[in-house]
């Protein structure tokens, strides 16, 4: 059975050089237990809402698999969260997901695909500020 590993929500929101000035994408675990509704993670907000929330776009899923790909091209741990997402899931291939299915993903959660995952300007901004920090190169996520 596929397993929720960690939920995550923002952790605060951070200035951002794009059209909205802030950005949500500053995801981290939340210990204990989180409440998931129709418009995702309870505790969690977002700053464009154009292109980020509502009903088709309420949870953001990330593969554990994929970030241990990442993890060691870049040589480094990379946090549930990190690529901004709310549910880190395992044994799921997210990226071979069809619009229209249903996941259980452990006991208590199940979700729906609405929409393949898009290029996001904000992600890039994220990443190149980190790789900024650190001197790594930043991904080319797939």
């Amino acid at each position: 059975m596929p397993r929720l590993l960690a939920i995550c929500a923002v952790h605060r929101l951070r200035s951002d050089a794009g059209p909205v000035g802030v950005t949500a994408i500053d995801k981290r675990r939340i210990d204990g237990e989180a409440k998931i509704g129709a418009y995702g993670v309870r505790t969690d907000v977002q700053a464009d809402r154009q292109h980020h929330g509502g009903l088709d776009k309420a949870l953001y899923a990330y593969a554990a698999e994929d970030a241990a790909y990442w993890e060691h091209e870049l040589g480094r741990e990379l946090p549930p969260g990190f690529f901004g997402e709310n549910l880190r899931t395992e044994g799921i291939d997210v990226n071979a997901a069809l619009i229209g299915e249903r996941w259980r993903i452990g006991e208590r959660v199940e979700v729906e695909v609405t929409m393949p995952r898009t290029p996001c300007q904000t992600f890039a901004r994220w990443v190149g500020g980190w790789r900024r920090r650190t001197g790594l190169g930043a991904p080319l996520l797939r």
